[in-house]
């Protein structure tokens, strides 16, 4: 057995799973300190299907704590960007593009040292430690907590991250530090923000991670515990303390893959409708397919592996207002307590769907009065929100099958204009925690290489096997381990036959007996 569970901005979904076949399924509401959150959903399931905690294997959870401390710009850490490129890569200095009230969040400081690397490894100039050593003096003086190290292509050489790290470590041991050749992709200034966003999450990520352990182990579980990864994939608690950045898309995801185990179809359109938000995405083989332009999160791009997701605020909580808008905002978690159907007094799009008969929750007779043209123009409305996104998310003439989940997905209709038939699978408003249930582990690879003439199979290979023996140190069973994405990219503009090789390989979790 297995739990799943994701917590979103609304609601705390929880699953008890057998292999795939889903035991007991709540849905609780998010609480401010989450974790309480967390118990309840697990005492939730307790009371639905009474199990033996020790019986379970794993716990996954999916939490949207990271991304939402980034876009509140509340509880960062004072960080530092250290940028290994001296006299290269002076003009623009690091968080030049980001928005000034998250510069002031994480008390910004950056340092420009000597080094960096050629695309092909060579130096563009000696790793400066006299110029580290210093710029460490001066983190420590400003009560810097966090530093993010970043070196010109270091994806292809991470020598003078590593050593930079070795030699600021010696001087700041209490200092968390990220480095950017493992979190983010080629491309400088967008690698850069990601691990400066990465270090600025590094206290409060200790601090979630211990919290969130604390509430499984409260309810006398000791199975390890995962985290969902922005594609679709776990990691440990360790790796999530180390890269908190790598779970800011994991609820989308969640929700995607579970889209795919539920509905058997390893391609087509997802619309996950929330309280919030209603996101949709595409899934390639049963995987989210990857956004393949830099990320923008909180005004700041970025470039690590993210899914492509459009995202519209529109959900079971929107607001409904008179010349008929719903949303962008929402009641949130208060929904409860908000809405017509539980005694409040906002018109929301719970309320709608309560009103045309399409979901059955609070007091129906609260809503009787409202006017039938309105009731159906905001379904119309919202309706046609969904199937423009969801058209605007095709690549292809091809058709796209759509499948609706989360606790929202009631008001969509049976036929999305243009898109054809909604495939509204068994469980799908607990699909986000499903999906966190059964994820797997991931490894991924991607580098610029030289290819010399006759090379091409060997360096494939070499990829690929560096990606799978990556998925089985994460906690991979080698005997599951396959390539799911594999993409070759000729750099015509630099010399040496210079080819972007990226291969990801995904594998079941290996669990403990």
């Amino acid at each position: 057995m297995r739990i799943g569970i994701d917590v979103g901005g609304t609601n705390t979904d929880a699953v008890l799973l057998d292999g795939r076949q889903v035991l007991a399924s709540v849905k609780t509401s998010t609480t401010a300190d989450v974790t309480s959150g967390i118990v309840a959903a697990i005492d939730g399931l307790q009371r639905q299907r009474a199990f033996d905690p020790a019986a379970v294997r794993a716990v996954m959870i999916g939490t949207t704590h990271f991304i939402n401390a980034l876009v509140e710009a509340h509880r960062l850490a004072p960080t530092a960007a250290v940028r290994l490129s001296l006299p290269a890569g002076a003009s623009l200095p690091p968080m030049v593009d980001w928005p000034q009230r998250l510069v002031d969040a994480v008390s910004g400081r950056s340092y420009l040292v000597h080094g960096g690397h050629e695309f092909d490894g060579r130096h563009i100039a000696e790793l400066d430690e006299s110029e580290l050593r210093k710029a460490a003096d001066d983190m420590g003086a400003a009560g810097v907590r966090s530093v993010a190290i970043t070196s010109v292509f270091s994806p292809v050489n991470a020598e003078f991250e590593t050593r930079a790290a070795e030699i600021i470590s010696a001087q700041l041991p209490d200092v968390a530090i990220s480095l950017s050749h493992e979190i983010g992709r080629i491309g400088l200034l967008e690698r850069e923000n990601a691990t400066v966003i990465n270090a600025a999450l590094r206290e409060l990520a200790a601090h979630i991670v211990d919290g969130l352990a604390a509430s499984v182990t409260g309810a006398g579980i000791t199975a390890p515990l995962y985290l969902s990864q922005n594609d679709g994939t776990l990691m440990d608690v360790d790796f999530a303390r180390r890269y908190p950045v790598a779970t800011f898309a994991s609820g989308p995801t969640n929700s995607m893959r579970g889209a795919a185990v539920l509905s058997g179809l390893d391609t087509c359109a997802v619309v996950d409708v929330g309280g919030t938000t209603s996101d949709v995405g595409v899934l390639r083989q049963g995987f989210p397919r990857e956004a393949t332009t830099d990320v923008s999160v909180a005004g700041i791009r970025t470039n690590f592996r993210m899914p492509d997701v459009l995202s519209i605020g529109l959900g079971g909580g929107s607001r409904v207002r008179g010349n008929v808008t719903v949303g962008p905002d929402s009641v949130g978690y208060e929904l409860t307590s908000k809405a017509l159907v539980f005694g409040g007094d906002t018109l929301t799009a719970t309320d709608i769907a309560v009103a045309a008969g399409r979901a059955d929750i609070g007091d129906a007779s609260l809503v009787a009065h409202l006017d039938r043209s309105l009731v159906r123009a905001a379904l119309e409305k919202i309706a046609a929100e969904v199937s423009d996104v969801v058209e605007r998310m095709r690549t292809s003439a091809e058709p796209l099958p759509v499948v609706a989940v989360g606790g929202g997905s009631v008001l969509l209709p049976d036929e999305l204009a243009g898109c054809g038939e909604v495939h509204r699978p068994e469980n799908y408003a607990v699909a986000n925690a499903i999906g966190a249930a059964i994820a797997q582990i991931g490894g991924e690879v991607d580098r610029v290489y030289v290819i010399e003439p006759g090379r091409r199979e060997s360096v494939v290979d070499e990829a690929k096997q560096e990606a799978i023996d990556r998925a089985v140190a994460a906690g991979a069973s080698p005997a599951s381990v396959g390539i799911v994405d594999f993409d070759e990219v000729p750099i015509p503009y630099l010399p040496g036959n210079a080819t972007r090789i990226r291969v990801k390989a995904v594998g079941d979790l290996q669990l403990g007996a």
